[in-house]
């Protein structure tokens, strides 16, 4: 049986994401006490359930602490976990309650959206250490559904290395664990005939191979996690999320996060995603 745990901030896309899951033939559950978790999935279990979702979130306060210990526990019990946190920054989630004029789970006649959003994160950074995260500042309701879907394909035996390219302008993505800044590069932003294509097209790829100090930086970036990977693997981690930004996030972290891809690969199971041009 597979169970997977959607987790995160209200107004991050949890109810998105669940849908997604549905979509894709799970069996949903939304808003679970944690307290709950391993007796549901064992009755779904038992139902011949083979594929379960299920919303916990901070409307689940009073039991959120026991969430970890019930993951521990279902896997002992030969249960294929897996645990999906979303988040967005701040000024992104009060922007969408602001939209949808909804209230926010911990809201109270003492505290300002802000405040609660603040409190939420601090509610559940436990879980959050625990998960894959995604930052969904940026992304469209149809790019989450195809990260969801990313996501259930993976094999959960094996470390997930995750490459993000993304534009600094835009901010840097709130699910990074390294972040490499590549602008110091020759940018094909000012090249003309290179402008309106991406990273991974023919010509911008020719461009920056050409150059010295990209194929330099590469070799820097590639041996860095080349070297730490068996530390975070040695530490039982699921996922690696490794971030390349540049200006715009079209063009040299594109080329960067294509190029790692392809040399990790052959040894690890990698997923891409390109924030700017997914969102």
């Amino acid at each position: 049986m597979q169970l997977i745990v959607i987790s995160g901030l209200a107004g991050s896309g949890k109810s998105i994401a669940l849908t997604a899951l549905e979509d894709s033939g799970y069996y949903c559950v939304d808003n679970l006490p944690a307290s709950l978790l391993q007796e549901v999935t064992l009755y779904l279990k038992g139902s011949a359930h083979p594929r379960v979702a299920v919303s916990i979130d901070a409307r689940s306060r009073e039991t959120l602490h026991l969430l970890p210990q019930q993951l521990s526990d279902l896997r002992q019990q030969e249960i294929d976990v897996h645990l999906l946190f979303l988040e967005a920054k701040t000024y992104t989630l009060v922007k969408r309650f602001s939209e949808t004029r909804r209230r926010h789970p911990l809201s109270d006649d003492r505290s300002t959206l802000p405040e609660c959003i603040q409190a939420e994160r601090e509610m559940l950074r436990e879980v959050r250490d625990l998960a894959n995260r995604i930052d969904t500042s940026d992304l469209s309701a149809s790019s989450l559904r195809a990260w969801v879907r990313d996501f259930i394909g993976l094999n959960p035996a094996s470390l997930t290395l995750l490459f993000q390219s993304f534009g600094f302008k835009h901010g840097i993505p709130l699910d990074s664990d390294m972040v490499f800044d590549v602008r110091c590069l020759p940018n094909p932003h000012y090249e003309a005939l290179l402008r309106p294509l991406t990273g991974r097209d023919g010509p911008v790829i020719e461009y920056l191979d050409a150059n010295i100090d990209v194929n330099r930086m590469f070799e820097d970036i590639r041996r860095f996690v080349d070297d730490w990977l068996p530390c975070f693997i040695r530490d039982n981690r699921s996922y690696l999320t490794v971030a390349i930004g540049c200006t715009g996030g079209r063009h040299r972290s594109v080329y960067f996060v294509e190029r790692l891809a392809r040399y990790f690969a052959g040894n690890n199971q990698v997923l891409v995603r390109h924030r700017e041009l997914d969102s």
